[in-house]
């Protein structure tokens, strides 16, 4: 009897082991998924929080950081022709000014740099042999009012049989020769833009024969103006354009017609706009590429010729959102730009102390909070990038294109401590 009880406490106890370790183990697979999904979702939330960031700049710092706000800008990036080349001028657009007759400079009236119309005094010459061309011409001038009067007597008279045939034709032959060297003195004068009046002179003007700029100064006061060497030189820019060079692979794609954008080398990234006006029908010089000629439609820099230029010739029609490459900035292998969103009005609480009473003051202060969001980009050309968001933002969003990388550098101070971060 003894041994029945002791058999029925031991499968008693054995029965309460067994389930209590099942129970635990139960317990512990139940608890495991749990654990599991709010580390999971403790980590998602972190991520989320980690690419969602603002940043805040009052009034002061927003003003020093030069920030430019705008939007998308459609840019075709991908259907076009990588072209380099420079800034060109037409040979009708520049002038040598030189003299058909030597002299000695007595004045100069203009320097480098400066801007002269057509026909304006640039310089004064003196020589004797002005003079002297100016006294034939009055000479000859003289000869052939006489020689008019004459042939119209002798006419008159031959008419008549009063005279013989032979005097009227050497009457005849001296005024045609004298109205020949007359005709030739008084386009000698014109040219040299010496003046018909009865007083002769010995100074000579130079003028300029184009409107533009003053490039080049050859002469000094009481140098010898020689005879097909260039005085001064005068560029007029307004008719600039681009000349590219086009490889044979791309030929086929260029013709008249197309646009252009170009920016400058060395300079900042402001694009510039022209129209192809004429593509070559030959190779420039050894190399196979070809010179295509573009017009500027948009010159509002100062641009010269000889300027090296980077462009694109649109062959296609596809457009896309873009943006400056210096509103995208990167971090922690992610690419971002940031958003202005709307202003606020900060304000700092002080509390003064005045004979026992407590005097509360608000002061408000203009503050700029700027979001930053998460992006890819794609084809990047001529300073811009293709810009694709992965979040919703409203069309009117005000977007950073320059001084991006000035609020990325807050936000990682922010990070450090001492910031604003939401």
């Amino acid at each position: 009897m003894k041994n029945i009880k002791i058999a029925t406490v031991f499968y008693v106890i054995l029965g309460m082991v067994i389930g209590g370790l099942m129970g635990f183990y139960l317990l512990k697979k139940t608890n495991e998924p749990a654990s599991v999904n709010e580390a999971e979702h403790i980590e998602h939330k972190e991520e989320a929080a980690s690419t969602i960031k603002e940043v805040a700049l009052n009034e002061a710092q927003y003003t020093a950081s030069d920030i430019v706000l705008g939007g998308f800008s459609m840019k075709n990036l991908s259907d076009v022709v990588n072209a380099n080349g420079y800034t060109k001028l037409p040979p009708q657009n520049q002038a040598d000014i030189s003299v058909h007759l030597s002299g000695v400079v007595k004045t100069i009236n203009v320097i480098e740099g400066q801007f002269v119309k057509k026909g304006q005094l640039l310089a004064t010459l003196e020589s004797l042999e002005y003079a002297k061309l100016q006294e034939a011409y009055l000479t000859s001038k003289s000869n052939l009012e006489f020689l008019a009067l004459e042939y119209d007597r002798q006419k008159i008279l031959s008419d008549e049989n009063v005279n013989s045939k032979k005097v009227f034709q050497r009457t005849k032959s001296d005024f045609e020769i004298e109205k020949a060297r007359f005709s030739s003195l008084q386009k000698q004068l014109s040219i040299l833009n010496l003046g018909h009046d009865k007083n002769a002179a010995s100074a000579m003007p130079v003028i300029a024969s184009i409107s533009g700029y003053i490039t080049e100064v050859n002469v000094k006061i009481g140098s010898n103006a020689e005879v097909g060497k260039p005085l001064f030189n005068i560029v007029d820019n307004s008719k600039l354009h681009v000349d590219l060079l086009v490889y044979e692979k791309d030929l086929g794609k260029v013709k008249a017609g197309q646009n252009i954008r170009f920016t400058l080398t060395n300079q900042d990234n402001k694009e510039i706009t022209g129209k192809v006006f004429n593509v070559s029908k030959s190779f420039e010089n050894d190399t196979k590429s070809v010179a295509v000629h573009a017009d500027i439609t948009n010159n509002n820099q100062v641009l010269i010729p000889g300027m090296y230029v980077n462009a694109l010739i649109d062959v296609g029609t596809r457009e896309v959102k873009a943006l400056p490459a210096e509103a995208v900035v990167k971090a922690d292998g992610k690419e971002f730009i940031f958003i202005l969103e709307e202003e606020h009005e900060d304000h700092e609480h002080e509390e003064a102390d005045h004979d026992d009473a407590k005097v509360h003051s608000h002061n408000y202060e203009k503050a700029f909070h700027f979001q930053r969001i998460e992006i890819k980009t794609g084809t990047a050309q001529l300073g811009y990038v293709q810009v694709m968001l992965l979040q919703q933002i409203d069309s009117d969003t005000k977007i950073v294109l320059k001084g991006a990388y000035y609020i990325q550098s807050h936000l990682l101070k922010s990070e450090g401590g001492g910031g604003h971060q939401h």
